[in-house]
């Protein structure tokens, strides 16, 4: 096993020829990608949509609306008419998806529905504190210019079969789903959602074929192939040379990969690596993730090239550290630091934020930690 004071002078080597690098695990206010083209199967390009986000914290907390009930509330209850009362919506049209309650705190996760159907990515979360006060939430909520009729015309065998055809693979019999699917031009289509696998080629996707043309509307890729030139953590000085990684994720704890917030570049679910300013990350060097940037010693760290390659290798480091201590127990439910905790407890949109080359000073680092 690497030792730990190998492990954290490779931590420390993340942000290559930088002169100072600041690390912050507080909620980001930055708008994720809203769109993201893909070319899939048969060399079918997609575009894959999703709504802007809004995310705000509440300091010690606002109470909910039922908060001055007699007797306990629960937190289904709670929670719809938090966000019924905050987004202004009829509580019909929120749907309790889970939630986890603890000692310190409780999370849940909505979806919007129209008649009774749920949208695939119009969603909203909300955190309690141990007051049973809201200190966080999250939204992505639409207000749809048009929205299809909830009655599929397309059968669900046809559209296995459109999906299966486009994406180059068979349906899993994962059981499918009738959801909504907001669309950039402010429309709300009705899909089938199912899931197609290719074992052989390595592929699983989650389809989305509209139930009114049979089109397939959108994806979502379960598996990723990203690859990033590095200074693998088991070295210690970019004299040992830096490699190239594919797939360096741990599945049990990046069980989506790193980049399962639909970007191209270093800013993902557990951590954006940028300078300057949140905006200002590197983007993928080729299409399908790769992240080729060769660091040179020759020039200055400030140079193109070497704030690529530092961006990068701080985005690896700080990921594998996320991957790294999740096996140890730094989990959802103990309060790492994910944008999204996919249900598993916990507070998210709470990701590591990493500027590389930072004003603040030189060959130094920090990390803050704000309460969630």
């Amino acid at each position: 096993m690497v030792s730990f004071n190998k492990f954290f002078t490779s931590v420390l080597l993340a942000i290559a020829y930088a002169s100072a690098t600041s690390a912050f695990a507080i909620p980001s206010e930055s708008k994720h990608a809203t769109h993201q083209t893909r070319i899939v199967g048969r060399g079918l390009k997609l575009a894959a949509f999703n709504p802007s986000s809004s995310y705000e914290t509440f300091g010690t907390g606002v109470d909910h609306p039922l908060s001055k009930r007699a007797g306990t509330t629960r937190i289904e209850e709670a929670t719809v008419s938090f966000v019924e009362s905050h987004l202004k919506v009829n509580s019909t049209s929120i749907k309790y998806r889970t939630g986890y309650s603890g000692q310190a705190a409780k999370h849940a996760y909505v979806s919007q529905v129209h008649n009774g159907i749920p949208f695939a990515n119009a969603v909203a979360n909300i955190a309690y504190n141990h007051d049973d006060k809201v200190v966080a939430f999250g939204s992505s909520f639409v207000k749809p210019k048009k929205i299809a009729a909830s009655k599929p015309i397309v059968s669900l065998d046809a559209a296995i079969a459109t999906a299966e055809q486009a994406l180059d693979g068979k349906y899993n019999g994962h059981p499918a789903t009738l959801e909504y699917l907001a669309k950039d031009d402010g429309s709300a289509v009705l899909t089938h959602v199912v899931q197609i696998q290719n074992e052989a080629a390595g592929t699983w996707y989650q389809a989305f074929v509209d139930a009114h043309s049979g089109e397939l509307a959108s994806i979502v890729d379960f598996v990723t192939k990203a690859s990033y030139l590095v200074l693998p953590i088991t070295k210690e000085t970019p004299a040992e040379g830096f490699e190239t990684l594919t797939d360096p994720q741990d599945l049990t704890a990046s069980p989506y990969g790193w980049h399962s917030t639909g970007t191209t570049n270093t800013t993902g679910n557990n951590v954006v690596s940028y300078k300057s300013s949140a905006t200002s990350t590197t983007s993928q060097s080729s299409s399908t993730l790769n992240f080729i940037y060769p660091q040179s010693a020759a020039d200055a760290p400030t140079t193109t090239g070497n704030v690529n390659a530092a961006r990068v290798n701080a985005f690896y480091i700080a990921n594998t550290i996320h991957d790294f201590t999740y096996r140890y127990g730094f989990t959802e439910a103990a309060y790492n630091f994910q944008t999204n905790n996919f249900g598993k407890g916990g507070a998210q949109n709470d990701r590591v934020t990493i500027s590389v080359q930072d004003s603040a000073g030189t060959n130094n680092a920090d990390f803050s930690t704000p309460p969630e």
